[in-house]
């Protein structure tokens, strides 16, 4: 199984968040407790965010302007 931990570690290092990331992160809220520990990287990615040193993949930011247009 797949900790938050883990997903926000690959996204970190990689500088972006792809959509597969999220969409797992998603899935583990939805379905697992999660420790303390998740909770604090998951706050981790959100605070790199909004320091820009992680993006959002072009392939979500793509998919939400399609959303966006229609």
């Amino acid at each position: 199984m797949v900790l938050i931990r883990e997903v926000v570690e690959q996204a970190i290092n990689a500088g972006y968040l792809t959509r597969e990331s999220e969409n797992q992160m998603r899935e583990i809220f939805a379905t697992t407790k999660c420790d303390l520990e998740d909770l604090d990287a998951f706050m981790s990615l959100q605070l790199a965010a909004r320091a820009g040193r992680v993006k959002q993949s072009l392939e979500s930011i793509n998919s939400t302007e399609l959303y966006e247009i229609n």
